[in-house]
């Protein structure tokens, strides 16, 4: 699907298709935002190809899961991102490659499938920063993008927490497997905000012709994104440790509990060894065993039996084994 929002030099705005494109062209003070969503990859490079964008910026475009990046040409300036076309609270996301081709009077988007934060900015919202410069519309999206990032991570918060008081009061194998999910899932967005973070500190600490520091607004809206990022980093890198501390938690209390299994076995089998001892010495069949001869030997045996073991539970209480 490729869809135009045209912006006019009397400032009016305009949305259809490929058709807007000449109306951009014969309009020298009007600009452009062309939106490629599926477009497949011939189509996608002839409509670059005719706005002279390079074609290594294509190909790196084009390219399936190209880490984010930023790198200027000389007619544009090429932004790569992961954006995202689905996220919820359990953390089950689906990112996308949006790629930005962001020139004087135009801005190209190009993403395989919906991309939330496009579809947001699209209509008047999309007219009036394509009014100001196409790097504030491209700038605006990855703020959006990264809004719906910290908004599912925030209630993912809330699940963490709950997750968290019932391992305490039921910890079972079947919650560990949940969080060690959510760790991997952790990991993964960790590693995108980290380079989403990259481009925005190079925004910050480079002049880009498209992108000029000296804009007050468009500086204001680099820091934006930038802090909006940095603390996606830093709340991804918060719950993967808390996921982590609760994992070793867990270990730390299944193995508590198996030492107190195992030291309530090893206090049973010290208690019945020297009464096995007993009842196996005394079981031998040899001829002549002078004690099973005695009338009461076999109540003396059981009380010598009852005195050891009642002996044994005292010594191992008063430790504090029992």
């Amino acid at each position: 699907m490729i869809r135009t929002l045209l912006l006019d030099t009397e400032g009016h705005s305009h949305t259809g298709g490929e058709e807007l494109i000449a109306d951009w062209r014969e309009q020298s003070d009007s600009r452009i935002w062309i939106d490629l969503q599926g477009v497949a990859p011939e189509g996608q490079r002839a409509l670059l190809e005719e706005f002279d964008c390079h074609p290594l910026a294509i190909i790196d475009a084009q390219r399936e899961r190209h880490p984010p990046k930023i790198e200027e040409f000389k007619t544009h300036t090429l932004i790569i991102y992961r954006g995202i076309s689905s996220f919820d609270a359990e953390l089950n996301y689906a990112p996308q490659q949006v790629a930005f081709f962001i020139g004087d009077r135009f801005m190209i988007s190009l993403h395989p499938s919906l991309a939330m934060s496009i579809d947001r900015m699209w209509g008047q919202d999309g007219s009036k920063l394509l009014g100001q410069s196409s790097g504030q519309l491209a700038l605006k999206i990855m703020h959006l993008s990264a809004g719906f990032y910290l908004e599912s991570l925030l209630e993912f918060e809330t699940q963490l927490s709950d997750l968290e008081d019932g391992l305490i009061e039921a910890g079972n194998d079947s919650l560990m497997k949940q969080i060690i999910s959510y760790k991997s899932r952790l990991v993964k967005m960790r590693r995108i905000f980290n380079y989403h973070q990259a481009i925005t500190q190079e925004l910050m600490a480079y002049d880009y012709d498209h992108l000029p520091r000296e804009n007050a607004e468009t500086l204001h809206a680099v820091n934006d994104v930038h802090e909006r990022f940095e603390r996606l980093y830093s709340l991804t890198q918060m719950y993967y440790d808390i996921c982590g501390d609760l994992v070793d938690g867990y270990i730390s209390i299944s193995s508590h509990q198996l030492n107190i299994t195992m030291r309530v076995l090893t206090v049973i089998t010290a208690i019945f060894v020297p009464l096995g001892f007993l009842a196996g010495l005394y079981g031998m069949n040899f001829a002549y065993i002078p004690e099973l001869g005695y009338h009461y030997g076999y109540f003396v045996l059981l009380g010598v039996m009852a005195v050891i073991a009642t002996s044994l539970i005292w010594l191992f209480r008063r430790k504090g084994w029992m």
